[in-house]
């Protein structure tokens, strides 16, 4: 009988963090930071670090405990019940599924200039051999996480190694070639914007954003050898070694402008048609790297696709086990991988290719992923209650301190996407809650409804912060800066608080755990 393979060791799973925190993000992140907040970015990045690796470790203690496949949708099935559980895993399969199409189209846009005939030349969409190699590149994705995790595991290896070599080459080049020392201190100071200015560029600048993959060792729990230790110490190293690539990249780049670029003061720098980092390599006066940019460019988009399809996979085995999707989705191929789910998920993924704007897939992937962070400081504290005996490898002190502070940087994370982006989560929770009506029709005294009453109001509580707040389109921008965040934490300190109360009593616990054997997770299901 097929099982999933315990195959990643800590550098394979250490590289699927890193794999999918680093995409194509580096790319323009030096630049969206400085403008927001000059010099002091590089505080930015460090409070950025800081925060996620407090809502990282929330999870490690939980998945090192439990480590099971789609933990972000499974965990919170015995914390809080299937209602939870729902929403959490729902968003997160919706965020997943639209991540293979943005980055194939974002693939082919860094093509462009060498396969002109991949778009059209009025509107830049897709044409139709465009479609035909966006698909190849989707199918591809499928392919090879198809022929095993240990397979998947050394071919984003050696796609992690690229991206990773790239931005740390660029940074020592730009240092040895070009430093400007008096960059950080004018023109206006090391923090012309002040402390408004670092916390525009933790947010909209797009900082905290770009730590987020981490979630992907969450997902690959189930497959992790000796998961105790590998899973904890992955999240931890692959954090501080993206923050300092992140931080090294940003030193690089404010040290390597010409002083003549800032004439006009930080916010307003710009490179015109280029890229940020094309036009400093270009003023700067290293050409021939500008080739070894271009494959970064492509391998990052190409390297997140896949990671992202293989956690996907283990989001819909989840939500298979969780009784929301068939129970056909469980089922292992002779490579012990979720084939049926790896081929729904590849057909959802066409479907948003084909049929759903650019533009909107990627607001729609931002608002499904966010929320998914919920669930992990909540989850660590009920499950301390909930589990007190079973062995931890990690125990994070203080923990409810730690839990609720981390609960209020996923929920800030969740306002700073903004309003555009919220309201189409709130949308997919929608459609999400109808389809477990008709999942669970003539079977609602199954659903755990009592411990999921508190959704309701941290819902519609941050539906209402971010439609007054400050950002995304469409938002009021009633509350100003910075007594938005003083809100969005005093209402997610009241909302973690009715969500620990909330959790599951000990008698529907010890049956969830009994049922689904959560404690041995290689178990497969055969049928439907």
């Amino acid at each position: 009988m097929a099982k999933l393979k315990r195959d990643i060791g800590l550098v394979g799973l250490t590289f699927i963090s890193v794999g999918g925190i680093i995409g194509s993000g580096w790319l323009f992140g030096p630049l969206l930071a400085v403008q927001h907040a000059g010099p002091a970015a590089i505080l930015s990045w460090i409070i950025g670090a800081v925060a996620m690796f407090i809502l990282a470790i929330t999870f490690a203690e939980i998945s090192a405990m439990l480590p099971i496949p789609g933990g972000i949708a499974r965990v919170p099935q015995f914390s809080h019940g299937n209602i939870v559980s729902m929403a959490m895993g729902w968003t997160a399969w919706i965020g997943y599924n639209t991540t293979a199409p943005i980055e194939v189209e974002a693939m082919l846009k860094y093509l462009a200039p060498y396969a002109p005939w991949l778009h059209a030349a009025d509107s830049g969409d897709l044409t139709g051999a465009g479609i035909a190699v966006a698909l190849f590149f989707m199918l591809f994705f499928v392919a090879i996480n198809a022929l095993g995790v240990k397979f998947f595991a050394h071919v984003n290896a050696v796609l992690t190694w690229a991206k990773v070599a790239i931005p740390i080459l660029l940074s020592a080049l730009l240092i040895a070639n070009r430093f400007n020392v008096e960059n950080f201190t004018t023109p206006g100071g090391f923090a012309p914007y002040g402390v408004k200015g670092i916390m525009a560029a933790v947010s909209t600048g797009g900082v905290i954003f770009s730590f987020i993959g981490f979630r992907h060792v969450v997902d690959m729990a189930g497959e992790v050898k000796n998961p105790k230790f590998a899973i904890p110490a992955a999240l931890v190293l692959s954090i501080i070694l993206c923050a300092a690539i992140y931080l090294g990249l940003q030193i690089a780049f404010i040290g390597a402008l010409d002083p003549s670029m800032l004439s006009n003061g930080w916010a307003k720098l710009d490179f015109g048609a280029q890229g940020p980092l094309d036009g400093i390599i270009m003023s700067v006066g290293i050409l021939w790297f500008l080739s070894l940019l271009n494959i970064g460019s492509v391998i990052g988009p190409f390297g997140n696709g896949l990671v992202a399809t293989g956690s996907n996979a283990r989001i819909a085995l989840a939500l298979s086990q969780n009784g929301f999707l068939p129970k056909r989705l469980q089922m292992l191929s002779s490579f012990g991988v979720p084939l049926w789910a790896l081929a729904l998920n590849f057909l959802i993924g066409i479907l948003f290719l084909l049929t759903v704007p650019f533009t909107t897939v990627i607001a729609l992937n931002g608002a499904a992923i966010v929320l998914s962070f919920a669930v992990g400081p909540i989850a660590v504290v009920c499950l301390r209650n909930l589990l007190p005996d079973h062995p931890r490898s990690v125990r994070v002190p203080a923990v409810k301190l730690v839990g609720m502070a981390a609960f209020a940087i996923a929920t800030l994370i969740v306002y700073w996407s903004g309003w555009d982006t919220v309201w189409r989560l709130g949308i997919a929770l929608i459609i999400g809650m109808v389809l477990l009506l008709i999942r669970f029709h003539g079977r609602l005294d199954e659903m755990d409804v009592t411990e999921a009453l508190w959704l309701v109001p941290y819902f519609a509580g941050i539906g209402l912060i971010s439609y007054l707040g400050q950002f995304g389109e469409g938002s009021l921008q009633q509350i100003p800066f910075g007594w938005d965040i003083v809100l969005c934490v005093m209402f997610s300190i009241v909302i973690f608080t009715l969500a620990v109360r909330s959790a599951l009593s000990a008698r529907k616990f010890q049956r969830y755990i009994a049922e689904e054997e959560v404690l041995d997770p290689t178990k497969p299901v055969i049928g439907f």
